[in-house]
């Protein structure tokens, strides 16, 4: 591959995390020598986030294991790496990046991928015993809670990250109670059929489902976590909470910067969010290309491959920049259940199993939208469910879909 004549001037990533990485990395990839500076919050290097809440905190791994990369590949990158500091603010005019610390990091171009922070609850307190789960130094407080002899674990928030924890606390021995919303565990992502299956596997190994009255507060006794009051004034006894009701985006920071923020950073179909601003990872909201819709995503593989995108996309010829359009995809590891998610499946008009079932708890399901398929739903299946991929990719229409992958034997599970 021949050098692509460089911007002039530095080029800036704020965020060290998957989307920040792959920015840097993928400028270096397309031929970019110049000047290039990754900041990070933390004072750890890039690491992976969703085994924080799997095998962390099982004790399965230890932190070095989290690493994205070597010490030895991040030389290699050539990086200005100033970890530890904290985006406090962006001056597009003088296209300055400020820091906590007072530095002021000229850019020619920047990439913004500072993610997202945990949502609280109102009422939350900090409390001993009562966490949030985003970074390692909050898997490791929480493992360090749990090991210390919290048995009765209380989760406010039933997503992803909350039924994470609450399979990989219950195979640890703690007792868990999971507090949702009304319905099945990810109803809303995996539709009734599944989302029984995974009820059924929490209740397997213990774990509790309350999907009564919301959260109200965390209670404390001696400045020690001792329950979470509901809001029809009822308890939940606990010796750790942990508040996972999703995250909001980093972009705080960005007030007063004219970059438009509002649900992430506001960016155009090929990531752009001003002059010479891009935005990647979960804290970017872009138009997607084939819906119109603003996008946010707050996955692993999508964070990857937007920083991907952003790099290719700022090292482009005039005009040539490219928009990006992703099949999202996700898993999640729940006690023996592989969930596999291609596409968009949240909210589903339909949800249709076409190979396997719930009973071998192993199947494919397809998910429709505007009569075409939107998603894939894997169980234990994974080379079926990424064969299945190909209908989202195509849009392929919904009667199309089930004659040719599935004809009568497909039945439909409620959303």
């Amino acid at each position: 591959m021949s050098p692509t004549p460089a911007p002039p001037g530095p080029i800036v990533v704020v965020g060290a995390s998957a989307a920040g990485l792959a920015a840097a990395e993928g400028l270096r990839l397309n031929g970019f020598d110049g000047p290039l500076t990754l900041v990070g919050g933390e004072r750890h290097p890039p690491y992976d986030r969703p085994p924080l809440s799997k095998l962390l905190l099982q004790d399965s791994w230890q932190p070095d294991r989290l690493e994205l990369r070597s010490p030895a590949a991040l030389r290699a990158l050539e990086l200005d790496l100033r970890l530890g500091r904290w985006a406090s603010g962006l001056d597009t005019g003088r296209r300055e990046l400020l820091l906590d610390t007072g530095e002021r990091l000229r850019y020619r171009a920047l990439v913004i991928a500072t993610g997202s922070a945990p949502r609280l609850i109102p009422g939350a307190r900090a409390a001993i015993g009562t966490h949030t789960l985003r970074t390692v130094d909050d898997a490791l407080a929480l493992r360090e809670t749990l090991r210390g002899g919290a048995r009765r674990l209380v989760i406010v928030g039933s997503g992803f990250i909350g039924n994470e924890v609450a399979a990989a606390a219950a195979e640890s021995g703690v007792e868990v109670t999971l507090l949702g919303r009304p319905g099945l565990p990810l109803a809303d992502v995996l539709g009734d059929e599944i989302g029984s299956l995974l009820a059924e596997s929490h209740r397997d190994h213990g774990v509790r489902l309350h999907t009564g009255a919301p959260a109200r507060r965390v209670l404390t006794e001696n400045g020690r976590t001792s329950g979470v009051e509901l809001q029809d004034g009822s308890t939940l006894p606990a010796d750790a909470v942990l508040i996972a009701v999703g995250a909001v985006p980093a972009v705080g920071w960005l007030a007063g910067s004219g970059i438009p923020t509002g649900d992430g950073v506001h960016c155009d179909a090929t990531l752009r969010a001003g002059p010479d601003v891009w935005a990647a990872g979960d804290v970017a909201g872009w138009t997607h290309p084939r819906t119109g819709l603003r996008t946010r995503i707050g996955h692993r593989t999508n964070a990857a491959e937007q920083g991907l995108a952003v790099a290719r996309n700022i090292l482009a010829p005039p005009g040539a920049a490219e928009p990006f359009d992703p099949v999202p995809y996700v898993w999640s590891d729940l006690y023996d259940l592989r969930v596999q998610i291609h596409g968009r499946t949240r909210d589903a008009e339909q949800i249709r199993v076409v190979e396997g079932g719930t009973g071998d708890r192993k199947l494919v399901a397809l998910c429709r939208a505007n009569g075409r398929v939107s998603g894939v739903i894997g169980i234990n299946l994974p080379r079926p469910t990424r064969n299945h991929r190909a209908l989202v990719v195509r849009r392929t229409p919904w009667d199309e879909a089930l004659a040719g992958s599935a004809g009568p034997a497909a039945r439909a599970t409620t959303p």
